[in-house]
């Protein structure tokens, strides 16, 4: 295999995978890297899961998937990440229609928000990043034991590093909103949700880790202040390497899906098909914060007590 790193595709990653008789839930997987993480698992021979919050935006993703993969296997879910009970009713959907599930893929995710709450009266951002995915990942913890050895994938961001969880005053109650810092308290809280569930479960054949993408001009983007888009734009200019296409941004993801190499090493946190470890505050450096295993039960405890159900561990499930 050739030397992977920034450059890699998610189809020079998977080249030579054979991913058939594997099922793929892939979240969010009606745009942007989503889509591409689900072409690039198909093609490998999986059959892929993708979730969309409306059937118009599904049966669009479909029909774009089928086009540029004729022969793959492609269904979908619905759920709205940012309710509960829509997490609740996707996940007896899924259960029911996909009993086993070999890679669930946390990929969708809203980014600087304007300042709101879902209706169970929680921030947007975080609602829908994190404790999404903590309910969905969990109620669907019986299909990724039923496919062990499995793999959970949750997308975090090099954003994380602008702010740990802020522990006082997560939905914002009494701190002005700012949301580029809730979103990098979201990308955080992703990276901790990863280091615990792969405790919690890893004797069961469940690991978990977590990706940074890297910098892809999506419409994730949408919500982000004027200043700071005109200044990614500024940087793509004078540094057109600093940015990944789409096929390069879903690179990671699929190497953290199928490669080997992450055996034994559950709960990392993967960059340019690469673990990367805690190394102060560059650029490519992952927060110590973010992978300390007391703050990871401390938030899996909280985002319990905020949805209203707990999860044992492992096989006292």
């Amino acid at each position: 295999m050739a030397h992977l790193g920034f450059e890699s595709t998610a189809s020079g990653v998977v080249a030579g995978e054979d991913l058939s008789g594997k099922t793929v839930l892939v979240t969010g997987g009606t745009s942007g890297i989503g889509t591409e993480t689900a072409r690039a698992m198909a093609v490998a021979g999986a059959r892929v899961v993708i979730t969309a919050r409306d059937k118009v935006k599904a049966d669009d993703a479909l029909c774009h998937l089928h086009s540029v993969a004729p022969d793959a296997d492609f269904d979908y879910a619905l759920v709205d990440l940012g309710s509960l009970d829509s997490v609740r009713q996707a996940s007896e959907d899924i259960l029911e229609r996909f009993p086993v599930i070999h890679t669930l893929i946390n990929n969708a995710g809203v980014m600087a928000t304007p300042f709101g709450r879902t209706v169970d009266g929680f921030e947007t951002q975080f609602a829908t990043n994190p404790l999404g995915h903590f309910l969905l990942t969990n109620l669907l913890v019986p299909a990724l034991i039923a496919g062990a050895p499995s793999r959970v994938i949750s997308l975090s961001s090099a954003s994380h590093q602008r702010s740990d969880v802020q522990w006082d005053d997560i939905n914002f109650e009494t701190h002005p909103y700012d949301p580029v810092r809730a979103y990098g308290q979201s990308k955080t809280a992703n990276v901790l949700f990863a280091v615990e569930l792969d405790r919690r479960l890893a004797a069961q054949g469940v690991h978990a880790y977590t990706v940074h993408p890297g910098v892809i001009p999506t419409n994730l983007r949408r919500y982000l202040p004027k200043e700071m888009i005109e200044m990614l734009k500024s940087q793509a200019l004078s540094n057109p390497g600093a940015e990944k296409t789409v096929e390069q941004g879903a690179a990671s993801t699929v190497w953290a899906a199928t490669s080997a190499d992450l055996d034994g090493r559950g709960g990392s946190y993967i960059q340019d098909c690469t673990v990367v470890v805690p190394s102060g505050t560059v650029e490519s450096a992952v927060m110590a914060y973010a992978l300390d295993p007391q703050a990871a039960q401390r938030l899996w405890t909280i985002s319990e007590e905020m949805i209203g159900q707990t999860f044992p561990v492992g096989s006292d499930r």
